[in-house]
């Protein structure tokens, strides 16, 4: 007989556990079906091990500049099975973390392949044979895999994934990285950093794409700074391997010309997990690897809902927690559920320097025809940046002229990626520029920059 509940979650990722946990708590039997690890790519393989590996090497870097600060650190270097048994650590005790959350909340969870066997209908390949569940509601949350393009596939040893990256055989000497998304600048950063020779390929007119031209502008030229070397409008057409070496094919200014390394990271974007879940014979529509959804993860199909990577862009964790919670008081019919807007959604890239952002670019709310006005501040017109050492960097907000709404910002530099979660509050609250004018900001703190951004939006600069 199979066993009933009243939502099925099939993915324990940053989508999966959360919206869990969210429909425990408001009375729904709950059950999570997990086929590798509780926390899924995110916390195992994704945010949270990549971003212990980067404090490492920016804690090295750190050590570097020592005598900046009146310090003094000789035969500064590192170890890096030390560094990744530090990182694996850190996602293995959040990894335990997620099953505590679980038990606490009394959600049962099956280990093992699901399929959608029909509505309301699950069945789970387990390590003890197959187990078959009931539930009204069934929410997909089983995430992504790297992308990997016909002749560039890894293999572990020449050609990585993030997973191999994460856990490298060696430290590269010459790297490739392919694609400059979030993935492959984080990794460039942190190798580059250790001392890698590296090389970014991006096949777009810039890297970090899908951020504000300026601030890809500036981030270029602190890589460039650091030693990286960027080639933009190029492609990786193939790649020779042999013993210990590859041979690239890079396409660039109509020329192809071979260049060696002995790594190439390969970040070329994701697929969705979609294959053997039934999503098709139920009537799921999916388009290019991702499950077609409305704005309240809706698949169309009565009860079946998809939530984070796998229901399409932004592909970031704290979406898929806030789709899973939402979705999880959808089921429960609480009132005034809100759907999560993307343009809401803050991205974080955690390089050196950081990057991070909310919102239209300035290129994009002249797109959809807002009239504009710009305000930026230096990190170097910054009393804390300057005595921190980091005074490299740029805050840019962008208003409706209008209205004075707040249509997007944009940062490079130390530690934005925890300032830019008060644009995403102002956003939230629907601020206007009068409001955060209107703020007082604490002094000495690298968040009066946004203050001052505003203040130059509208001619009103105090520190620059």
């Amino acid at each position: 007989m199979a066993a009933s509940y009243d939502v099925i979650v099939i993915g324990s990722g940053p989508g999966g556990y959360v919206g869990a946990i969210r429909a425990a708590q408001l009375g729904l039997k709950t059950c999570v079906v997990e086929r590798e690890h509780l926390g899924g790519i995110c916390l195992n393989w994704g945010c949270i091990p990549t971003k212990a590996l980067l404090r490492s090497s920016e804690v090295f870097h750190l050590m570097h500049r020592a005598k900046e600060f009146g310090l003094s650190a000789e035969g500064v270097g590192y170890d890096l099975d030390a560094v990744v048994k530090r990182s694996r650590g850190v996602a293995k005790q959040l990894n335990s973390g997620v099953g505590h959350l679980l038990k606490k909340n009394k959600i049962d969870v099956v280990m093992g392949e699901a399929k959608i066997a029909g509505k309301g209908k699950v069945t789970v390949n387990t390590a003890k044979g197959e187990e078959k569940l009931e539930a009204k509601n069934i929410i997909v949350a089983t995430g992504a895999r790297a992308r990997e393009l016909p002749g560039l596939e890894a293999d572990g040893d020449l050609v990585w994934t993030y997973k191999h990256a994460l856990q490298p055989p060696r430290m590269p000497k010459k790297l490739l990285v392919i694609g400059s998304g979030a993935i492959g600048i984080e990794f460039a950063s942190f190798y580059n950093t250790l001392g890698a020779e590296t090389t970014v390929v991006e096949v777009l007119d810039r890297i970090l794409p899908v951020e504000d031209a300026e601030i890809s502008g500036h981030a270029k030229k602190q890589f460039e700074k650091q030693g990286m070397k960027i080639m933009e409008k190029a492609m990786v057409k193939k790649l020779d391997r042999a013993k210990g070496k590859v041979t690239a094919h890079i396409e660039a200014n109509g020329k192809t010309e071979k260049h060696e390394f002995d790594t190439v990271i390969s970040a070329v974007g994701i697929v969705g997990n979609v294959e053997g879940l039934g999503l098709e014979e139920l009537g799921v529509k999916v388009d290019r690897t991702h499950v077609v959804v409305d704005e309240y993860c809706r698949t169309g199909v009565d009860g079946v809902f998809a939530i984070g990577d796998i229901a399409g862009a932004p592909w970031l964790a704290h979406k898929a927690s806030h789709e899973g919670v939402m979705v999880a008081e959808l089921i429960a019919d609480r009132n005034m559920v809100h759907p999560v807007r993307p343009e809401a959604i803050a991205g974080c890239t955690y390089c050196q320097p950081q990057v991070a952002s909310v919102g239209y670019t300035e290129a994009a709310a002249k797109e959809k025809g807002y009239e504009v006005r710009v305000g930026r501040f230096p990190f170097i017109g910054n009393g804390k940046a300057i005595a921190l050492g980091e005074a490299e960097g740029m805050v840019k907000t962008v208003f409706d002229a209008k209205t004075g709404e707040l249509l997007g910002a944009h940062m490079v530099g130390a530690e934005v990626t925890e300032l830019i979660q008060g644009y995403v509050v102002a956003r939230t609250l629907e601020t206007t520029e009068e409001d955060l004018m209107n703020s007082v900001f604490p002094h000495p703190t690298l968040s009066e920059m946004m203050h001052e951004s505003v203040l130059n939006a509208y001619g009103r600069t105090i520190h620059f």
